[in-house]
């Protein structure tokens, strides 16, 4: 008998569309992002019972105990990434590819091997940007379980591998429903045409160093001039808002619309304190923005 221990599990494989072309336009932003994305991705894997196996460079492979979580996992995934990618403009935005397979494994200490680990990368390589493509004996275990939509793609050829693999792209919206080759044409258009023009981070840190400063000049004039009122209040304060705007262009994390009304809104409460009459007025604007907020939130979600 051989020592040779095997399981079967059902391997998770994904990477990053144009990964190299993003780099290329900006490695810092780019490995930022990445570790972004990567944690939530991390995340949802565990709250799902998967496990991480392997990383390198933008791949990621885990492996779940049940093909139901595992293909929850990769649509929550891809639904969360997609609301993170919504604030960037379609040249900064991080795609991932999935690909799932269930499959008879070698193990090696954590790590895994055999065709089951090559057919779920290969059915990665074959998914569009920001979609999801499954095998066959991963569709016949959740075609009545999972609330999505399939679209078959046909037999699909895997290197040393005898048979094709029947395979499946998961529809969770029109992006993921559009074939592998169509997706890939979008895909090489949008290189073809070049980025957008974006201001790159190193700028706006100059910018709020710039702001920064102007505010300390604004300080010492007003010292220097004083006579009982300190007006460069006023001016700190739209510069302050004027960085909190330019901050929100940096990050990703967060709704980039919600985070422009709560900066917003601490200006308006700025101008509240600073004009002070007895009345906090501001409390209804910042009531009509938290409704705002609100309703957008529960309509992301």
């Amino acid at each position: 008998m051989s020592e040779t221990q095997r399981k079967l599990t059902t391997i998770f494989s994904a990477d990053v569309q144009d990964y190299t072309r993003l780099m290329g336009s900006d490695e810092e932003g780019t490995l930022a992002t990445l570790k972004r994305y990567r944690d939530a991705m991390s995340g949802l894997i565990a709250a799902h019972g998967g496990r991480i196996v392997n990383t390198w460079g933008d791949g990621l492979i885990a492996d779940f105990p049940s093909v139901v979580e595992a293909v929850r996992t990769a649509v929550d995934v891809q639904t969360e990434l997609s609301g993170f990618n919504a604030a960037k403009p379609a040249a900064e935005q991080m795609l991932f590819r999935i690909g799932i397979n269930l499959g008879d494994v070698i193990l090696e200490g954590t790590d895994i091997y055999g065709d089951g680990v090559n057919i779920a990368a290969r059915l990665q390589a074959s998914a569009p940007a920001g979609g999801i493509v499954i095998s066959s004996t991963v569709y016949d275990q959740v075609r009545n379980k999972v609330p999505v939509g399939f679209d078959f793609l046909g037999p699909l050829t895997v290197k040393n591998v005898s048979e094709a693999i029947p395979s499946y792209s998961v529809r969770i919206g029109e992006a993921a429903a559009q074939p592998a080759s169509a997706a890939r044409q979008t895909a090489a258009a949008a290189i073809d045409h070049g980025p957008r023009p974006t201001t790159s981070p190193s700028k706006v840190r100059k910018r709020l160093s710039i702001f920064a400063i102007a505010a300390a000049v604004l300080v010492i004039v007003n010292a220097l001039s004083w006579q009982g009122v300190f007006w460069a209040a006023w001016p700190i304060l739209a510069l302050a808002v004027t960085a909190g705007v330019i901050m929100v262009r940096l990050q990703d994390r967060f709704d980039r619309h919600m985070t422009s009304l709560a900066i917003i809104g601490i200006g308006l409460v700025g101008i509240n304190l600073l004009s002070w009459q007895g009345t906090f007025w501001a409390i209804w604007p910042l009531m009509g923005f938290a409704t705002v907020a609100a309703i957008r939130w529960v309509m992301r979600n």
